[in-house]
């Protein structure tokens, strides 16, 4: 009997390359991204069958064509893991540019929906299906100049809260996981580039690492189909909330 296939977007770095790694010895993987080149790295080293899509969430034709393009064969997709996802600048709403406000809006909540769309007919055809959106605890509280970043994260909760009410009848999981600071290229993207900016985020304490969200999605895979992992919040022991870590004095 074939395994399940999961679809994983922004698969090319950080959690959604850790997820795909750990995941990968259960499951057939459809991993998703712009950065074709590190797609087909990670395939190489990957324990199962698995397909390339290369788009941009953003985009939606980009993505009902990817998603038509796949082999009948892999259209019945069992998990979907909606992780692609960015922050853009960190400044007061009056000083903020559009140009990041609309790349937030566009990845974190018109990505979502896209995606979401290309796979929910198939799972609510075969009522069966698990979506797991990976948000953040910017989700849950806002943060100063977090604004426009945070607004987007909000609005994948009331979606993940939204989804599970209309799906509720169709027997499919949607799940939310919302971390805290967690270090890889987010960071950098914020920050666009600057290298120096970023890593001071995660100076004098212990974020978590992609690999420590991984886990987590692998727990919430892993329940049986009567359980639900409806919302949880990882956080590095280090930090209470948004605006709380205790960090140590050098």
């Amino acid at each position: 009997m074939n395994q399940p296939i999961a679809l994983i977007t922004g698969a090319t770095s950080g959690i959604g390359e850790a997820t795909a790694r750990l995941i990968s010895k259960n499951y057939r993987l459809i991993i998703c991204g712009r950065r074709k080149q590190r797609l087909e790295v990670l395939q190489n080293e990957l324990e199962n069958e698995s397909q390339i899509l290369s788009f941009d969430v953003r985009d939606r034709k980009a993505v009902f064509d990817a998603f038509a393009s796949l082999p009948e064969e892999w259209k019945q997709i069992d998990v979907l893991i909606n992780n692609a996802g960015n922050a853009h600048g960190l400044d007061l709403i009056h000083e903020g540019s559009t140009e990041d406000w609309d790349a937030m809006l566009d990845i974190n909540v018109k990505g979502l929906l896209y995606v979401s769309k290309a796979v929910l007919d198939g799972m609510v055809a075969r009522k069966k299906g698990h979506i797991i959106n990976i948000s953040s605890i910017a989700g849950l509280e806002v943060y100063t100049k977090g604004n426009v970043y945070c607004a987007s994260k909000h609005a994948v909760d009331a979606l993940t809260k939204g989804m599970r009410m209309d799906l509720n009848e169709h027997h499919i999981k949607v799940s939310s996981i919302d971390p805290g600071l967690v270090e890889t290229e987010f960071s950098e993207v914020r920050f666009k580039g600057d290298s120096e900016k970023a890593s001071k985020v995660y100076e004098n304490f212990t974020p978590l690492t992609a690999h420590d969200v991984a886990e987590t999605i692998e727990f919430v895979l892993s329940r049986p189909q009567h359980v639900t992992i409806g919302d949880l919040l990882i956080l590095p022991t280090d930090q209470a909330s948004s605006t709380i870590v205790n960090k140590k004095i050098q």
